[in-house]
């Protein structure tokens, strides 16, 4: 399995993404460099593909997946693959504050301390569904990792169309995100024309 060992401070610096959207409360103390070159059309459609790849920590045969799939729901194809990075399970555990960071939340799942609607899952990029319980495996309630998250988290916004209840570890999906519900910097319209070359 293919794993991206690149610090990631210094990849949030190389495709200009705020580190606090990794869920991540450090600041680099480098400076940014200045551009020379002004960026080529080409050049910012993949710099956007590699900002929704590095977010979601999916690498290219999946993401070209989640494109195609995208593709064939109907709608604006660029919502439809926000829509689709944002309800993978990982994503959905970070977004709840069960875990401080995604490659937290991934491993979370990894391990199978995660339940949707009362069975085990422990398949990352599992889809989940309007109306699905996430919530943590009552053997794991007490595990030291999820408590640390949910307080560095608690003053995480929860998306609208999800809503937790910390008390009992346990969150809903209450609609599948629209674009305007996520509130990431990235241009999903770029990622379709550099696809569809």
């Amino acid at each position: 399995m293919a794993i991206d060992r690149t610090p990631v401070l210094k990849r949030c610096r190389q495709l200009g993404i705020d580190p606090v959207v990794m869920g991540i409360n450090k600041e680099s103390k480098r400076e940014p460099r200045r551009r020379r070159r002004q960026e080529s059309e080409y050049g910012a459609q993949l710099r956007e593909k590699q900002k929704a790849k590095f977010i979601y920590g999916v690498l290219e045969k999946q993401f070209r997946g989640y494109y195609d799939k995208a593709l064939k729901v109907e709608g604006i194809t660029g919502d439809n693959l926000m829509s689709i990075l944002e309800s993978r399970l990982d994503n959905v555990v970070f977004r709840l504050g069960f875990a401080r960071t995604r490659k937290e939340a991934r491993q979370t799942v990894r391990h199978g301390h995660i339940e949707v609607n009362g069975h085990r899952v422990d398949i990352p990029s599992y889809q989940v569904k309007a109306g699905d319980v996430v919530s943590v495996a009552p053997k794991y309630k007490d595990l030291l990792p999820i408590k640390e998250a949910l307080i560095r988290t608690e003053h995480m916004a929860v998306p609208s169309w999800l809503e937790v209840d910390i008390e009992k570890l346990r969150g809903t999906v209450l609609q599948l995100p629209t674009r305007d519900q996520i509130d990431l910097d990235i241009d999903a319209q770029l990622i379709v024309e550099l696809y569809s070359k």
